[in-house]
């Protein structure tokens, strides 16, 4: 037996390790091209890019996980199947759920390391992502002036050089407009040659110029003449420094972003989710606080006397109003007024702040028992690739992986279904997130029981000899 399941084992770990990282794979690829635009043309490093793809793929294992488990489920059992191990296995007196017991426990060791994974290590790699791809999406393109062409990135600046050298650091012909006073373009230098180049610490970019001119306009005294004076100024050399700190990829604190709800463990969620129900308690309270005083109905339990007009205030008119003096109907219908309107544009203020908390309240539950399903996802896909390896005996990436990427989709679908209504409010976060899981537990168990009876569920043979004698049937008829 103990050599029987390191072979089960084995056989199963093997395209386990290769269907995980091919997926992975994939979906780093399907990231690049989704932040293609954010990334090229910015000077960022390799490590830096590395960086970010390793983050990524640290996010994407609740997609490669079950994909993987599902798929190399299928593929062993089906290559078993195919080249009569099964049958060997069974004809030994050893039962396919006997067989399958070895990959049980590595299920389980599977869910706890996903469990882990998605506590502990996901919100971490989602704060180090989240801050890093804000910073590069921060980050200026290259500097890199080039040729005919004026140059906007400097903040302040307008530069364009006719030509220069192979280097990049030998202009010709500058044309330079500093608009640092805000006053549009009433600075202009005029250079025929510049050599820039950066200070040691890559903060500051200096660019000296030579046989040139500046010229500068200013309004006159009384202001209202914008073209009043003009200032020549010739020179051999004519230093400027710019300031370079929007090119450099400045790291922002992680603290700024920690408070999200994808980069919270278990413990920190609940603490979240209890902060959030009592902030909206607290919000209910100050409203019906300030609605109270409003609306008598609001105060069930005040002793009011039952007033009838007739006998104790002896209105002559069943219509209130006319009961008041005259010059006072109009104060009262203003006071009674004005009174509706605050009530009204308070009640609409609390409720778009409410459907914001129960919006903030709704994704973190949602997160939460993200956390559980993808360790409970591992061991019903198990159930279902496993059996149904068993069951069509087929091996290889044809058959399998169809299979595989069917049943996948199904799951994935319910899961982005269920999620997107959980946090539309339209079903309860337990019941989103877990819809997915449980309506696959019903097959699993089927496909199981199919399995270990020898079912030929999928034997396509079968179905022919039947529709074969059911038209036979009716012909002789």
């Amino acid at each position: 037996m103990k050599k029987l399941h390191k072979l089960i084992v084995i056989s199963y770990l093997r395209p386990f390790v290769a269907t995980f990282f091919i997926v992975s794979f994939i979906l780093l690829m399907l990231f690049l091209f989704k932040y293609i635009d954010e990334l090229v043309g910015k000077g960022l490093e390799w490590y830096t890019i590395l960086q970010l793809l390793g983050y990524n793929f640290a996010v994407n294992v609740p997609l490669a996980l079950p994909l993987a488990i599902l798929l190399a489920s299928i593929m062993t059992f089906g290559n078993l199947g195919e080249q009569y191990e099964l049958v060997a296995i069974k004809a030994s007196g050893i039962s396919l759920s006997r067989a399958m017991v070895p990959l049980v426990f590595v299920m389980v060791l599977l869910s706890i390391a996903a469990f882990y994974f998605s506590n502990i290590i996901m919100p971490h790699s989602f704060l180090k992502m989240g801050a890093l791809l804000y910073d590069v999406r921060q980050k200026k393109a290259a500097f890199s002036i080039p040729e005919g062409v004026f140059y906007n990135d400097l903040d302040g600046y307008s530069i364009r050089a006719e030509k220069k050298d192979a280097d990049g650091k030998t202009l010709y012909g500058l044309m330079i407009y500093d608009h640092t006073q805000g006053n549009g373009n009433m600075n202009v230098v005029l250079a025929k040659k510049g050599e820039m180049y950066k200070s040691d610490d890559d903060r500051y970019l200096v660019l000296n110029l030579y046989e040139g001119v500046r010229y500068s306009e200013n309004p006159g005294e009384n202001g209202y003449n914008d073209r009043q004076r003009q200032v020549r100024i010739r020179f051999k050399e004519y230093g400027l420094k710019f300031d370079l700190s929007g090119f450099n990829l400045s790291r922002t604190k992680e603290e700024l972003f920690k408070d999200h709800y994808q980069m919270l463990n278990v413990r920190q969620l609940l603490v979240k989710e209890d902060s959030i129900q009592n902030l909206i308690a607290t919000k209910q309270q100050n409203l019906n606080a300030y609605v109270e005083p409003t609306f008598l109905i609001f105060r069930p339990h005040a002793n009011y006397k039952k007033i009838i007009p007739e006998k104790d205030l002896k209105w002559k008119n069943k219509d209130v109003l006319m009961n008041f003096p005259a010059v006072d109907r109009l104060q009262v219908v203003d006071d009674a007024i004005n009174s509706m309107r605050n009530v009204k544009s308070y009640l609409t203020s609390a409720k778009d702040e409410s459907t914001a908390q129960f919006e903030i309240l709704r994704k973190h539950m949602v997160e939460f028992h993200r956390k559980f399903t993808l360790s409970f996802a591992c061991i019903v896909l198990f159930f279902i690739g496993a059996p149904m390896g068993a069951i069509v005996r087929k091996g290889g990436l044809g058959l399998p992986v169809v299979i595989s990427i069917l049943f996948f989709l199904v799951f994935h679908v319910l899961s982005i279904g269920g999620e997107k209504f959980a946090r539309q409010g339209k079903l309860e976060p337990y019941q989103g997130m877990w819809v997915a899981t449980l309506v696959l537990v019903p097959i699993g168990i089927f496909l199981t029981y199919k399995a270990a009876s020898d079912s030929a569920l999928f034997d396509i043979e079968k179905y022919q000899r039947f529709f074969i004698k059911l038209f036979s049937k009716k012909q002789n008829q």
